[in-house]
């Protein structure tokens, strides 16, 4: 048999042409449950960020409550920074692309201003909900050497 007379080779079968498998891309962080999120990935990111700005740690807590200022019930991360310094990031349904508001209050007062926070952005990410709670709070002249 010469080589011109030869059987072609079959082509390998179907499953030997499937390409690698992809690597599955790790969830984001923002996918993880609302009772997760806040405590184990929002709480401990705040903490390091306003930490960044110098002098004693914050004390931050979250819980379920009444809403300052209006009463309603929320779920809220509590904060309190030195000089008798408190606010509240207040969620109106546990997700944390709710409506979400903010209060603060200087010298151990009640707070008696709740603010919308975040409301013009179309998605909610660990990142922007830590830089901004940040620029308000520093905006408060609360941080640092302000």
């Amino acid at each position: 048999m010469t080589d011109s007379a030869r059987p072609a080779p079959e082509p390998p079968p179907a499953e030997a042409k499937a390409p690698p498998a992809a690597k599955a891309k790790p969830p984001a962080p923002e996918d993880t449950p609302f009772e997760r999120f806040v405590p184990e990935l929002f709480l401990p990111a705040l903490r390091r960020e306003l930490e960044a700005y110098g002098g004693p740690a914050p004390e931050l807590s979250f819980e379920q409550g009444a809403m300052p200022v209006v009463g309603r019930d929320c779920w809220m991360v509590q904060g309190s920074l030195p000089g008798e310094r408190r606010f509240w990031l207040c969620f109106t349904s546990p997700d944390i692309s709710a409506a979400k508001t903010i209060a603060i209050s200087e010298g151990g007062g009640a707070p008696s201003l709740l603010e919308s926070f975040l409301i013009d952005e179309k998605k909610t990410t660990l990142a922007l909900l830590v830089s901004r709670l940040v620029q308000r709070l520093n905006g408060q002249k609360w941080l640092g050497a302000n």
